[in-house]
């Protein structure tokens, strides 16, 4: 139930960030950044596309592979784009993450195991993500800077706080490893051999700053599409900024904190705010389009699973072939001797003398 409700309330609010944005601004910006859109804008999205999403495949397959599961290139990229599409036309915008993530655990047989490797894949992106983004907010002229800037004591408190919780996790973490926990030994062995070690950590962190360079040359695309004339310099803090909002749980498909940290953005800069939300509803397009061959790969397994499920689900077994029984040979038996009689030698006679002479009278 308690999910039921946390689902709800992030639809409800990705859905009220974008009622409140188009109500300050006007449906004009919406339909602008449809408007400005150009084969070139589509191609560039589609080739750019395929670029980020083969990164991430194998930076999925490096982060499979690191706790001990088999993945291909080739089957990481149609999970890929499978999933991209997914988070793209479904609510919530992970809904494709957790379905490639629960394929393949049960293709390995560790589901568990498999959901693992796909939050891990993420996790390392969003690091890469906010250092990348908090290196450039911070060091580059922007409205972001300038509102640090001017709350100074309040930034420092909350740096203060953020850097507590943080030390007060990593306490926490290496007491219940030196308690033995060993679901706690696991996951900080996951960690190192799925993010951090020599095999797997070099290629993960390649591979997640390609993949921010690839969202951030798509959202140029989109700028530039929409007509802005603002240096590279200007865009990149703002458009770091979308892609952090980005991530929020709070969201329609990717809609809703892009949009409107786009409009305040801009605003802030200088610029005009509803070329903010043009600019943020043209990428927000252009991303759809690079995610549509995972539209194609989903048509195409679904057809496999349906031809695949028509099938009999018997085995035909042949018919037996009848084979006459050959009469075993006789066993060879010793050769009987016949009795031979018995010679039983009998006493020859005695001869007696011849009586010869006279009797006396």
């Amino acid at each position: 139930m308690n999910r039921s409700i946390w689902a709800w309330l992030r639809l409800l609010g990705g859905a009220g960030i974008l009622a409140l944005v188009l109500w300050r601004l006007g449906t004009g910006a919406f339909v602008d950044g449809i408007r400005v859109l150009d084969a070139g804008a589509l191609v560039a999205a589609l080739a750019i596309g395929a670029a980020t999403t083969v990164l991430s495949a194998w930076r999925w397959c490096l982060v499979a592979r690191g706790l001990g599961m088999r993945l291909t290139l080739k089957d990481a990229t149609a999970d890929y784009y499978q999933a991209l599409f997914l988070n793209a036309a479904l609510p919530g915008g992970i809904l494709g993450d957790v379905g490639r993530a629960v394929r393949h655990g049960k293709d390995e047989g560790d589901l568990g195991r498999g959901v693992r490797a796909v939050v891990l894949e993420r996790t390392a992106g969003q690091i890469v993500l906010l250092a990348v983004g908090a290196a450039v907010l911070f060091t580059v002229p922007s409205p972001v800077l300038d509102l640090l800037r001017a709350n100074g004591p309040r930034v420092a408190a909350v740096t203060a706080t953020v850097a507590s919780a943080g030390v007060l996790i990593f306490l926490g973490m290496r007491a219940l490893r030196n308690r033995g926990s060993a679901r706690a030994r696991t996951g900080m062995a996951e960690v190192r051999a799925g993010l951090l070690s020599r095999r797997s950590g070099p290629g993960v962190l390649v591979a997640s700053a390609a993949v921010l360079a690839g969202h951030l040359a798509t959202f140029l695309v989109a700028a530039y599409a929409a007509g802005t004339a603002a240096s590279l310099l200007q865009l990149a803090p703002l458009l770091l900024l979308a892609l952090i909002a980005m991530g929020l749980p709070v969201n329609i498909g990717g809609w809703g904190p892009r949009e409107g940290v786009m409009a305040w953005a801009f605003g802030a800069a200088g610029l005009s705010a509803a070329q903010g939300l043009t600019i943020a509803v043209a990428y927000g397009i252009l991303a759809f389009v690079a995610a549509l061959p995972g539209a194609a790969i989903l048509v195409v397994r679904l057809v496999a699973r349906r031809a695949d499920a028509r099938k009999p689900r018997f085995t035909i077994v042949p018919a037996p072939v009848l084979v006459a029984p050959v009469p075993a040979a006789p066993a060879p038996t010793a050769p009987v001797m016949a009795a031979q009689p018995v010679v039983v030698p009998l006493p020859l006679p005695v001869r007696q003398p011849a009586y010869s002479g006279s009797v006396a009278a």
